[in-house]
């Protein structure tokens, strides 16, 4: 008993350093370290810098604000280009929200936020800024569908503003459209303008495009690609007038 004493006052310590790290190994095992996380964090927590909860809702309102104020901005320039296009016009045009447009008919057809009521008729054209952008198939009290002339459906009477050839313009349900020409030899290039012709379904001499490029070997009938001018892609608010 003598030996057996005098044997742990030489070793205590070291078995007690023994039996604390086998404790902590244990330990870690069985909790997988969530033990250490936790007093970890007990410890270090006076020394963290984690903003309170009012900070972060301060700096959540913040953002916010910010955000709206930047898409209200945003929604201003586009209504003062399109009421600076209206007021180029010889006739007064109503002016209308979109507020429907479904994503696999991207290209083909618009609602916008005025009906009959603000006295919108079937068959009134519709612009925006850059030219023509559709018209008026079916109206409602408060709404109105429009079918675009991105639209594979449509057709539209257009002449080259330069040479004042004549041709019918069908969409390609994109940004781009295609002209068949009536002329067998066309006076058509690169970079003509092209507006509504006087034998159209839309008033004359509204803008549509520019000319991208030209096939006069096209059979039955020469042909050109154009860049559609207005916005027909990313439409947020037009025009409306009467066809006549």
């Amino acid at each position: 008993m003598y030996t057996l004493r005098r044997w742990w006052d030489r070793n205590w310590l070291q078995m007690t350093l023994v039996g604390t790290v086998l404790t902590a190994a244990w330990i870690v095992k069985q909790t997988q370290g969530a033990a250490i996380f936790e007093t970890y964090q007990l410890v270090t927590r006076p020394f963290q810098s984690n903003p309170p909860k009012a900070e972060i809702l301060a700096d959540a309102k913040s953002l916010e604000l910010q955000a709206r104020l930047e898409e209200a901005q945003s929604q201003n320039r586009k209504l003062q280009e399109l009421l600076g296009y209206v007021s180029a016009q010889k006739s007064k045009g109503i002016v209308a929200p979109v507020v429907g447009r479904s994503a696999d008919a991207w290209w083909q057809q618009i609602t916008v936020g005025r009906g009959s009521q603000a006295g919108i008729k079937q068959g009134y054209i519709v612009t925006s800024t850059g030219g023509l952008v559709g018209r008026v198939i079916g109206v409602t009290k408060n709404t109105s569908q429009v079918l675009l002339i991105s639209d594979a459906s449509s057709r539209v009477g257009v002449s080259i503003s330069r040479s004042r050839y004549m041709g019918v313009m069908r969409g390609q349900s994109g940004d781009r459209a295609v002209i068949q020409f009536f002329e067998r030899v066309p006076d058509v290039r690169k970079g003509d303008v092209v507006a509504t012709s006087s034998v159209s379904q839309f008033p004359s001499g509204v803008p549509v495009g520019r000319v991208e490029s030209v096939n006069l070997s096209q059979s039955p009938a020469p042909e050109a690609t154009i860049v559609l001018s207005a916005p027909t892609s990313y439409l947020e608010w037009v025009v409306i007038y009467p066809s006549d």
